[in-house]
């Protein structure tokens, strides 16, 4: 998923633009945000981009080629591990996709104590 969002993100990126890429453990989660510096996508269309097959340049006039399916696979990857994926984006400014997944509860020693009395 991350190897996805970074690919877009450089594909879609100015070859003197940076992407960033930041992680931040939180309480009950840890976020994944990708931040390119590429043209941006259109408030209208952001709603659409997770969907299947779904690309912004289908007939690939920007050289970026495709299928459709990253974003697609990466939403369901994301929803399968109990977490959210967003994008925010200005046209001309780039985008940053937040992925936000919960983290693994690690069990405790009176987690099986607790078992085995049952």
């Amino acid at each position: 998923m991350l190897v996805n969002l970074i690919d877009n993100a450089l594909k879609y990126s100015p070859t003197e633009g940076a992407v960033e890429l930041r992680v931040e453990q939180h309480e009950r989660h840890v976020l994944f945000m990708v931040k390119d510096k590429g043209p941006g996508i259109p408030p209208r269309e952001q709603s659409r981009i997770f969907d299947k097959f779904y690309r912004l340049d289908p007939q690939h006039h920007n050289g970026v080629g495709g299928t459709g399916l990253g974003l697609y696979i990466c939403r369901e990857l994301v929803h399968r591990m109990g977490g959210r994926i967003s994008v925010t984006s200005q046209r001309g400014r780039g985008s940053i996709f937040v992925v936000e997944l919960p983290l693994a509860r690690v069990p405790q020693a009176s987690d099986s104590l607790a078992g085995a009395a049952s």
